[in-house]
């Protein structure tokens, strides 16, 4: 064992570039780091100093002459640009076919099974943020208790509810119910309970009461492969749900980035040896998805400003590798995911800087580094262990 603990972060949404095939997608010119960089100046001197400029040329930002970090990006070998798909490729699992999505809405034999299991017809059944159809649609919830059914361009099955209209134990079952539903050709990647307060105009998401439903990962991926090895792993953000729980030891929920950026400083002490593993959705869910290009770029700024913390905590033994699981190029027409490479930024006290690790076939290599570094097989990737020790 090299390492005796990994931290591995995904920042997620943050692509570096359009992949190959982007056009396939719609995805033409998406370029999420560089749109906001030559949209607005970065002040990210310490993802800098790690190598993000090395990746390759980015708007107004300096490659560093000697990269304290090992540097490179990894494309998505897996069909499709969502959370889930990202995120299982990470962890040794790659898809055939993508997972379905549904831009007008979901099916009568999906929508109206679901109204008749719950005892109540649905509003909304369309693509759209978040934030906007509960503010277009929350009055009429409060008035008549129909929750609220959306999509996006994830594959998303989402359900957003009052607190005091549909207390969130029943939240919870009505999504376990929509779960059930959605199998087969309809196997979405999550059902996802979205609870929101407040009054009309003034509506505020819960996010600490977020809960995802995610697919079952199929069997022997990564966390599964270090908890049959003893190996702990501590969850913080949507990792534990993204995953089913599968493998995990500890977790903690977040409420935002700055939450998780706190909590994984916190699982330092909880977890001595093994692998920390977060998410920090903020990129994504709060300004990618809305095309927030200042929102987005001050999210970046706030984790550089907390990585020289990070950073102090970490022991000789210890790895940091930073990613992230597709784009959202805030920059583009469109409020969707983008099929775009993302950032590969490893760095530890010990191990080597400055080295180009190049375009990685697919985001197993990371997953398969870390196998490797714990004395665990994994299918699919390929390590790059030996290039940073």
């Amino acid at each position: 064992m090299r390492f005796r603990r990994i931290i591995l972060i995904v920042l997620d949404s943050l692509g570096v570039g359009e992949m190959p095939d982007a056009a396939d997608y719609g995805d033409q010119g998406s370029d999420t780091l560089g749109n906001i960089a030559r949209a607005r100046a970065l002040n990210i001197p310490n993802l800098a100093k790690l190598g993000i400029a090395n990746i390759r040329p980015i708007a107004r930002l300096e490659a560093a002459a000697a990269p304290l970090g090992s540097f490179g990006r990894c494309a998505t070998a897996s069909p499709g640009k969502d959370t889930t798909t990202g995120h299982w490729e990470m962890a040794g699992i790659q898809l055939e076919r993508p997972f379905p999505v549904y831009p007008n809405g979901f099916p009568p034999e999906v929508l109206g099974e679901f109204e008749r299991r719950i005892g109540r017809p649905a509003l909304g059944n369309y693509p759209a943020s978040g934030t906007e159809i509960i503010r277009e649609l929350g009055e009429e919830h409060l008035r008549t208790g129909r929750p609220i059914v959306y999509t996006s361009a994830d594959s998303v099955f989402q359900v957003a509810a009052h607190e005091d209209v549909i207390p969130l134990e029943e939240l919870y079952r009505i999504c376990t119910i929509a779960r059930e539903i959605l199998r087969g050709p309809h196997e979405v990647g999550r059902v996802i309970a979205r609870p929101f307060m407040g009054q009309p105009g003034a509506f505020t998401r819960d996010s600490a009461n977020r809960h995802d439903y995610a697919v079952a990962p199929p069997s022997g991926m990564l966390l599964d492969r270090l908890s049959e090895a003893r190996v702990p792993v501590y969850a913080v953000g949507k990792i534990f749900d993204i995953y089913l729980r599968r493998g995990i030891a500890r977790h903690a929920k977040t409420s935002n980035n700055a939450d998780g950026m706190a909590q994984t400083l916190a699982a330092f002490e909880q977890t001595p040896d093994g692998l920390i593993f977060t998410n920090l959705v903020d990129f994504d869910s709060l300004y990618g998805h809305r095309n927030d290009v200042e929102g987005y770029a001050a999210a970046l700024e706030a984790v550089d400003a907390w990585l020289p913390q990070l950073l102090g905590k970490l022991r000789h033994e210890d790895l940091l590798i930073l990613t992230a699981d597709h784009g959202n190029d805030p920059t583009a027409p469109s409020t969707d995911h983008s099929r775009e490479y993302v950032p590969l930024l490893v760095y530890g006290p010990c191990a080597a800087g400055g080295v180009n690790l190049g375009t990685r076939a697919t985001l197993a290599d990371i997953g398969h580094t870390v196998a490797e570094n714990f004395q665990v097989p994994l299918e699919k990737g390929v390590s790059f262990l030996d290039a940073i020790v």
